[in-house]
């Protein structure tokens, strides 16, 4: 999502003290049992289609075990098989006590947090995955300041956000951040993906920025691990393919969805989908959906329809765009944003888009679209 609400984990973080490290417990898993591509569709657990999942940023950051076991066992009773969270959670100061926080960033030595309030919580969140089946993707940082991302780097080796790309000291941290999350759940199955960034853009720079920057850091990640899939993340913005002239299909942003899907080391293309933020009407989203299918089958690879949501009418609006997916030749999975549930501290975040466990957008936009798509 474009924007989300750092200070709404304060609540959702409750009291409750994390368990020792369980890194010793991720289950190491051939090459041959992780989820991959098969043409234009993704493979997962022998099974080759499409799959239904959703996003939950903030699963990593919970403190009570309890709540993650519970949110990972909707998800499974559900069929929802697909979850991508925030693999990061940067900072530029060590926060007060009970906070959960994965690297602070410093031109002068940067931390990356591996105890029990730092990635052991990611751990947890993995190792829970693995014993329930589900996929996670996992991202290493923010194109917004929630949860630190770019500007935090920014904030601690200067220049710009857009100017991050190509900033020596910003990328030898950002890949330090990698080599240590990727090193940790390498022989996870329950790894679906790496991710190098959530929704990043170079407002007015040459596409080749990022294309660049993409090809060289998705090389790394593959270098790191080779036997995982890798993608972008990106909104999916700047596209010929069915293009209307909007905005979204522009390059404005700086990212080019045809020439990154080129990229050998990507392993398949990501979209999004929030017509209110980008000045388009609702309807317009199927057109958006099928463009970016065309554009993936003439690439050969499947694409992710990664993050979806509106603000109201959740079922009316959404549906018609996950029936486009889930017909369309190219698309392979969806991920509604965001995923809303009940914890031991309360609600999870509520940002307008989130779709609440036993209401009736969950009927809709969840049981109905897993029938569905079996």
């Amino acid at each position: 999502m474009m924007k989300l609400i750092a200070g709404s984990l304060l609540a959702l973080a409750g009291l409750a003290a994390a368990l020792p490290a369980v890194m010793s417990t991720i289950t190491k898993s051939s090459a041959a049992a992780f989820p991959s591509t098969s043409g234009l569709e993704f493979q997962i657990d022998g099974k080759t289609g499409y799959f239904a999942g959703t996003n939950a940023y903030w699963i990593g950051f919970l403190t009570n075990d309890a709540d993650v076991d519970k949110t990972l066992d909707e998800l499974q009773e559900a069929g929802l098989k697909i979850l991508r969270v925030w693999g990061f959670n940067d900072v530029t100061s060590t926060p007060g006590s009970g906070t959960v926080w994965f690297q602070k960033l410093s031109a002068g030595g940067s931390t990356i947090n591996t105890g029990e309030d730092g990635l052991q919580r990611l751990d947890y969140v993995v190792q829970a995955a693995e014993k329930r089946g589900i996929k996670l993707i996992i991202n290493f940082v923010n194109n917004w300041s929630d949860y630190g991302g770019i500007p935090a780097y920014v904030s601690a080796f200067g220049g710009s956000a857009t100017g991050w790309y190509t900033n020596d000291a910003a990328q030898t941290q950002y890949r330090k951040y990698i080599e240590a999350v990727v090193s940790r759940y390498a022989s996870s199955d329950a790894v679906f993906a790496w991710e190098l960034a959530n929704e990043p853009r170079c407002n007015g720079c040459d596409t080749s920025v990022v294309t660049t920057w993409a090809d060289e850091t998705s090389a790394y990640v593959k270098s790191l691990d080779p036997a995982h899939m890798v993608t972008l993340g990106d909104e999916g913005f700047g596209l010929k393919t069915g293009s209307d002239g909007s905005y979204p299909f522009g390059y404005s942003e700086g990212v080019d969805f045809e020439a990154n899907l080129k990229i050998a080391s990507l392993d398949f293309g990501t979209f999004h989908l929030y017509p209110e933020s980008w000045g388009t009407s609702y309807d317009w989203g199927t057109t958006w959906v099928e463009a970016h299918a065309a554009a993936c089958e003439a690439a050969g690879k499947p694409c992710l329809f990664e993050e979806y949501g509106a603000a109201s009418n959740h079922c009316a609006i959404e549906s018609p765009w996950q029936e486009a997916a889930l017909s369309a030749t190219g698309v392979s999975a969806d991920l509604f944003w965001q995923l809303g549930t009940t914890l031991s501290s309360g609600q999870t975040h509520n940002d307008g888009n989130t779709i609440y466990t036993g209401s009736s957008d969950w009927t809709c936009l969840v049981t109905d679209h897993v029938a569905a798509v079996q």
